[in-house]
């Protein structure tokens, strides 16, 4: 043991434990996600079995109040190193280190990180930063982590995203692994934030040459999500649990899992699409405008609208908070009149002043700001508006520009998810297919139309034609495995299902029979005795019509070459498909991808996507 491992309080427990080396140490694999190989293991301490401080928990907080929470760090990092040797194992070690030690270890005089010797090399090192302390002087720690490399090991950022470990470090100490906090990686693959979080770590360990490593990965759902998204390696229980004799080698079943050939279904922010912050249209329809202080005059609103004729209107704050609002021209209106200038002109500005005015903060959703536009408050159609960052003066807008960018916010957002089912639009699907064709992933490419829905539609009003709408996607998503089957939305009365589940015969069965019976409902008694409805078809001529009922037409693209390459050419047949099954009675039609050039003559070729549908 070194110098600096030396207990401070030899009657203290921990050094009782320590000078007894009765600490174990128990290892966890790291894996490999291009080829399932164990890359390494993180060492991990724990003290005698059966006893108060068992859990490395309870270690360190035992440490902590007998203050040697540094010698236990060095002791259990020799205790792992000790037994890491004694196994002969091949791959890295990680060992965990706080700042404080890591500073003291380098400050010890014994060369730097001695305490490695010569039982494992050191290039075979990854000490990894824990979150336990922050480090106040970045700046005077890099020679910390500069002597560390000098020694020969690697250096790893802990826990990434939580506490102490920060952009700030990654950044200054540009660490070679970066180990994502087990809170982002737990049900990626149900978490579109989450999911968004480690996609931008991952961007930014690309630009730094950093390599992630997952913690916590407990089910094949998320492994699946982190292999697709590119992140290298990952550990957690789905791969083995801490042991002091840990597998050299991963099961089949868990090898399997890792080359399994379906690929992930990304988890979609669709709710966020359509209900998020409205950033991105207030950026739209600001005009930075300056402001005047109530003590202002009339006098100066009038100085300011001359010297800037482009103003719709002035804000008037107070601490730098709107109080009020003067509209450009019910103001100059009122000045044109006989002697107003002179009468009101050193008058205060709040005379001619609206002090209630529409304010608009640059955090409100798109849905409050469309709420806005339909409610019977229409001041803004003539005032405008002010908007606000966290209540202060930010600028101003118009009623016009209002609504424009709230239009064009939604029209873009509709093109990734549907604003009524709010699954994934027209350019999650083309992507989601695109990633399909790169790994050369069999699926069935399922594209689904409702029989009858315009006649109900008119029937029955659009009020009720999109309740079954949203019938329509409940039933499908409920036939979807979420983590194999993707669910996009086209638009109107089209859905489009990407299927790799190997049951999926039997999932598009079940959603037909569980449409067409639930769709009943949503008819009138008289007209479920009548069997349907009365209309008029595309010509105007009277008929009747039976329920509404689902059709799904398959095109199966198998893995292999000869298949059709793009999205634009799988909707094409798949919409094929969808026409073929309206006039089946089962619904149901499957087709052949292999077959697409006898499929698709080119007179009848019909792209489904990525065509946009209001």
């Amino acid at each position: 043991m070194s110098a600096a491992s030396s207990p401070s309080s030899p009657s203290s427990q921990i050094a009782n434990l320590i000078a007894q080396r009765t600490l174990r140490a128990v290892f966890q694999p790291i894996v490999d996600f291009d080829d399932g190989a164990i890359l390494g293991y993180e060492g991990l301490i724990r003290g005698p079995a059966g006893t108060p401080l068992e859990t490395p928990a309870a270690l360190f907080a035992q440490a902590s109040a007998e203050r040697c929470t540094t010698e236990l760090e060095c002791a259990a990092a020799e205790a792992c190193i000790e037994a890491f040797a004694r196994l002969g194992y091949e791959g890295k070690l990680f060992l965990n280190f706080s700042a404080d030690a890591l500073r003291e270890l380098t400050d010890s005089g014994n060369g730097a990180f001695a305490l490695f010797g010569s039982r494992v090399d050191a290039q075979r090192i990854v000490v990894e930063l824990t979150e336990q302390s922050a480090i106040a002087d970045l700046r005077g720690f890099a020679p910390v982590i500069a002597a560390l490399r000098t020694a020969g090991a690697q250096f790893a950022l802990d826990d990434y995203g939580t506490a102490n470990a920060s952009m700030n470090l990654w950044v200054q100490l540009q660490p070679d692994l970066v180990k994502i906090d087990r809170f982002f990686v737990h049900d990626i693959a149900n978490d579109a934030l989450k999911f968004e979080a480690v996609r931008a770590m991952q961007h930014f360990a690309q630009a730094s040459g950093a390599r992630l490593v997952a913690e916590g990965i407990e089910n094949e759902a998320d492994m699946i999500v982190l292999r697709d998204m590119g992140i290298g390696s990952g550990q957690g229980y789905f791969f083995g649990r801490p042991d002091a004799q840990p597998p050299r080698t991963l099961g089949q079943d868990v090898r399997e899992a890792i080359r399994a050939g379906h690929i992930a279904v990304f988890p979609e922010a669709t709710r966020a699409a359509n209900s998020s912050s409205g950033s991105a249209a207030t950026a739209k329809m600001m005009m930075r405008a300056p402001a005047l202080p109530r003590q202002a005059t009339n006098n100066d609103v009038l100085e300011l609208f001359n010297r800037m004729p482009e103003l719709h209107a002035v804000a008037i704050v107070e601490s730098d908070r709107p109080i009020a609002l003067i509209n450009r021209r019910a103001f100059m209106d009122r000045y044109a009149l006989p002697y107003h200038r002179e009468l009101f002109g050193k008058k205060p500005c709040l005379q001619f002043a609206n002090a209630s005015p529409v304010v608009i903060e640059q955090s409100m959703s798109v849905e409050q700001m469309a709420e806005l536009l339909a409610s019977d408050d229409q001041r803004y159609l003539a005032d405008g508006f002010v908007i606000a960052d966290g209540g202060r003066y930010a600028g101003l807008g118009t009623g016009e520009s209002l609504v424009r960018a709230v239009t064009e916010v939604r029209i873009q957002a509709a093109r990734y998810a549907n604003p009524l089912t709010f699954l994934p639009g027209n350019i999650p699907i083309s992507s989601h297919i695109t990633r399909l064709l790169e790994h050369d992933a069999g699926f069935h490419a399922c594209y689904v139309d409702l029989n009858h829905f315009k006649p109900f539609n008119d029937q029955y009003g659009y009020w009720q034609g999109d309740e079954v709408l949203k019938f329509a996607a409940a039933v499908l998503a409920d036939v979807c495995d979420p983590t194999r089957d993707f669910l996009g939305h086209v638009g109107g009365d089209d859905f489009l299902i990407l299927f790799q589940s190997e049951n999926w015969r039997e999932r598009v069965l079940q959603a037909i029979e569980a449409f067409n019976t639930g769709a009943l409902r949503f008819y009138a008694p008289a007209d479920r005795l009548a069997g349907g409805i009365h209309g008029e078809d595309r010509r105007g001529n009277p008929t009747f019509f039976t329920f509404v009922t689902m059709a799904i037409g398959c095109v199966h693209i198998a893995p292999g070459s000869g298949m059709p390459r793009s999205s634009e050419s799988i909707a094409s047949l798949a919409a094929l498909a969808k026409r073929r099954a309206k006039h089946e009675p089962s619904g149901f039609v499957v087709i052949d991808g292999r077959d697409s050039e006898q499929l698709l003559p080119h007179d009848e070729q019909e792209a489904a996507l990525p065509r946009e549908a209001g």
